[in-house]
């Protein structure tokens, strides 16, 4: 029994080109961001890997780079579910802002707290605290029990909603999260064990 989970982060978004704050608003992938999804498709075609389930966010960056990734597999038809469990953290008052200018307004070390620290809400928005509290039980209901199933599955979601799953599946903790960065595009595949803990972790570069 397999037990594989593979967590890809979109690819370039037009607003992570233009250094914008994202959240829950919902530009498209750049060419690049396209390029990125497509290539982590082939990365995972290289080591004949096939899903039996995706999951992905209700925002259109996450569901095209799915679309593109099952595409180079061959398996545009693989059952998917979308929830807005898998929504990147809602950045509040800050969406749609450039991270210069609001370094220049409020500051860098407010700015830094706004966007790693564990527990810092950024005004009208979530904490990477809030965002586990979302996706740790989407996870448990809906993802895991598939892949304890032995399902091949795949989630195509955000920089946060994905580093809010990696924190539980590397045991990291509030103090060592920070530090986590998550490159778009690039596919983290995790073999479990039976009682879910990681048995092996690999990043597939292309």
């Amino acid at each position: 029994m397999d037990r594989i989970l593979v967590l890809v982060r979109h690819g370039q978004s037009e607003w992570n080109l233009k250094n914008l704050f994202t959240g829950w608003k919902d530009p498209g992938l750049t060419e690049k961001g396209v390029e990125e999804a497509r290539a982590a498709g082939r990365s995972l075609k290289a080591r004949g890997l096939n899903f039996d389930r995706a999951f992905t966010s209700n925002l259109v960056r996450a569901q095209h780079t799915l679309k593109l990734i099952l595409s180079e597999l061959g398996a545009p038809d693989v059952p998917t579910a979308r929830d807005l469990a898998l929504n990147e953290r809602d950045y509040g008052d800050l969406c749609g802002l450039n991270k210069d200018d609001a370094r220049e307004k409020w500051g860098d070390e407010q700015v830094h707290l706004w966007r790693r620290s564990y527990d810092v809400q950024p005004p009208g928005g979530e904490s990477l605290k809030d965002t586990v509290a979302r996706v740790l039980p989407y996870y448990i209901q809906a993802i895991l029990p598939a892949v304890l199933r032995g399902e091949r599955v795949l989630v195509a979601a955000h920089g946060n909603s994905l580093r809010a799953l990696v924190m539980v599946l590397d045991g990291l903790t509030p103090q060592t999260i920070p530090s986590l960065e998550l490159a778009t595009g690039l596919p983290l595949v995790y073999r479990l064990k039976p009682d879910s803990t990681v048995e092996t972790k690999e990043i597939l570069h292309p």
